[in-house]
């Protein structure tokens, strides 16, 4: 999660060095640079699949500062790009001034005209709608939907307020390198009420300095454990372009507290964690303590053989180690998307066109995979599994992280086959699956810190804001536009009540903060004024504005077992077609291993009592808390209750 992240490029070395590399705002205003597309999207009105913004990627955009320290000779001797990063540096040790409040409150008032523009010529019901705004005291740069129906939010502590510059600590070392986290309630409304402070565990790292400090867990990896708690995983120790910390975290969604276990035996700074259908994590990839340049290809465990997997609210992980697991992982690049499909395998799709192998949990092997027929490295952006109906997802949708190339490919049994592709290339996306079985891109830019206007501009090239939705035929088609643009760090997650809920990238919320010294009081679990850091938007998606829900009035109350039949009780039976499970999200990064659609096979109806058969076993479904959706015939969902699948038998 470090905003200081090496770019890749040619010239990444040079960049990692230059952790404050910044870039002059490029001439024109978001408003100009917004107009055409604008005008397009009322020209077109709202009945229309045709892409609103146009689908040709902008041409990049050098900021001027970094094209006047550009030199003849560097270009011919090095190539125009690795040329540009020599020129970046030097414009970065030229400095740059500070950035005004009156621009950031200018930007967010032109994003908010451009997206009331934008938005007017997109009818509700068939491309859903942005509705709410609203800020947070946290960037959201980690993100996780717990079985509480609250929202676990975390970061760090920002070192700066100039989005020119680099916001993170990733190069800091002692007190300043801190984490944070908040939770937010949705049912309490959008006000500093409905926010509560989860500091993490105090801990003194191991960089000399001995300054105790809230755990720096940003560029974690985490899933859940079968009980609802959340295992976090790695982070930053600081320096060296990225270090890579130990930390083995658990936060309990039903105290709502955090639980620091024995650490990990390398450090991780970007890893991936998947639970598997026996319960536990495994954790890959992630640069070590040794910092950039040094991804481990170590795979850990999590709990450990021989600890139990935690099922019941009240069993907390303590003193509960990770293990080795007997296959190595050797990505070459970091958050590598892992996914349990319903045959009991983990599969891991590489950044790299070839780094896509399968890991058996069982017997603890790695076999290869195919190779990624594109054969184009894709930075971060996002994959899904695909819905498999009652038996589970068997593929898996790579899409998003190259800024060139729009294409999707689908992986299944064993073999790429190339979908319909998006609009335009894109990275820092992310793809949410919704509970009809649709899937919806939001966030997306042309690179890391880079809106299409050249790095470390925040003046972003308004398709970026732009939403894609996908249908069951595997069609996509532009959608309205969000206020924000939202890259690096951005993040997505389906709400029980069916709505989207969009957080996430730093840069973006500090340059349009309308308030950035400001600070509020109240807040639950704080002992002082706190910064509102972020921001917070409502998608509602199409279906919330088609036709009345059906009511869930009640489900399970006690685990559901496997295959195990169940009832559910609707007061509105006519409006109840079928009934689907969905997976929380937690995500970073663009890397979701969590989120899984399953549909319920339908055993029988009488009256108001619907009886479902749960799925079949922990490879379709693995164990822990699930949505459980009701859906008319048309999709629309009603709001969901939450399910335990599994028990410790």
């Amino acid at each position: 999660m470090s905003l200081s992240r090496p770019r890749p490029r040619s010239g990444r070395r040079l960049a990692a060095v230059a952790t404050a590399v910044v870039c002059a705002l490029t001439t024109g205003t978001v408003l100009t640079a917004a107009t055409p597309a604008v005008a397009l999207v009322l020209a077109h009105g709202g009945g229309h699949d045709e892409a609103a913004v146009p689908a040709d990627t902008a041409p990049h955009i050098t900021a001027p500062r970094v094209l006047a320290e550009m030199r003849d000779d560097e270009v011919a001797a090095l190539g125009p790009e690795h040329a540009e990063e020599h020129a970046r540096m030097r414009a970065a040790v030229r400095g740059v001034g500070d950035y005004p409040q009156t621009t950031r409150t200018n930007r967010l008032k032109a994003l908010t005209d451009s997206q009331t523009a934008a938005n007017a010529g997109f009818d509700p019901a068939t491309f859903g709608a942005f509705k709410a705004y609203f800020p947070s005291p946290d960037f959201g740069d980690h993100i996780a939907l717990l079985p509480t129906g609250k929202v676990l939010l975390f970061s760090f502590e920002r070192i700066e307020t100039n989005p020119e510059k680099e916001p993170a600590p990733t190069q800091t070392i002692g007190r300043e390198n801190a984490g944070r986290a908040f939770l937010w309630d949705p049912a309490k409304g959008t006000g500093t009420a409905a926010f509560k402070q989860v500091t993490p565990p105090v801990v003194d790292m191991p960089d000399g300095l001995g300054q105790e400090r809230p755990a720096p867990f940003f560029c974690a990896g985490h899933s859940y454990l079968p009980n609802g708690m959340l295992g976090v995983f790695g982070g930053n120790l600081g320096g060296n372009g990225g270090t890579g910390a130990k930390l083995s975290l658990i936060f309990d969604p039903w105290t709502e507290t955090w639980t620091r276990n024995p650490d990990m035996s390398v450090g991780r700074w970007y890893p991936s964690v998947v639970t598997g259908a026996d319960g536990r994590q495994l954790i890959m990839s992630g640069q070590s303590e040794l910092g950039w340049g040094t991804p481990t290809p170590v795979v850990e465990r999590f709990p450990a053989k021989g600890h139990p997997v935690p099922h019941l609210k009240t069993e907390t992980p303590r003193n509960t180690p990770v293990d080795r697991f007997k296959a190595d992982a050797p990505f070459t690049l970091d958050y590598p998307h892992l996914f349990s499909l319903n045959d009991g395998n983990i599969y891991g799709f590489g950044r790299q066109a070839a780094e896509q192998w399968k890991f058996d949990p069982v017997n603890e092997t790695r076999s290869d995979l195919t190779a990624r027929p594109d054969g184009r490295k894709r930075n971060y952006g996002s994959a899904v599994m695909l819905p498999g109906g009652v038996n589970g997802p068997d593929s898996a949708l790579v899409l998003g992280g190259d800024r060139d190339n729009p294409s999707t490919l689908r992986f299944s049994k064993g073999s790429w086959t190339a979908e319909k592709s998006r609009a335009f290339g894109r990275t820092q996306d992310d793809t949410i699956l919704l509970p009809d079985g649709k899937l919806m891109t939001v966030n997306g830019a042309y690179d890391i810190r880079d809106y299409g206007n050249g790095p470390y501009n925040p003046n972003a090239d308004l398709k970026y804001r732009q939403v894609e939705l996908r249908d069951d035929q595997g069609n996509w088609k532009l959608g309205p536009v969000q206020r924000l643009p939202r890259g690096y760090h951005s993040n997505a997650v389906v709400l029980p009540d069916g709505r989207v809920m969009v957080t996430g990238d730093e840069l973006q919320q500090i340059a349009n903060n309308p308030d950035i010294d400001g600070t509020v009081s109240g807040i639950p679990g704080t002992t002082g004024p706190v910064t509102m850091n972020g921001t917070i938007e409502i998608y509602e998606p199409a279906y919330l504005h088609q036709a009345d829900r059906p009511s869930l009035d009640r489900g399970p109350t006690s685990p559901v077992g496997y295959d195990k039949k169940f009832l559910v009780t609707t007061s509105t039976p006519e409006r109840a077609a079928k009934a689907v499970l969905l997976a929380p999200t937690t995500a970073t990064h663009s890397v979701n291993t969590s989120q899984r659609q399953i549909e319920l096979r339908l055993s029988s109806r009488a009256g108001n009592r619907l009886e479902f058969q749960a799925p079949p076993d922990a490879k379709a479904a693995p164990p822990g808390w699930y949505m459980l959706f009701l859906l008319n015939d048309k999709g629309v969902p009603s709001v969901a209750q939450w399910v335990q699948l599994g028990s410790p038998a």
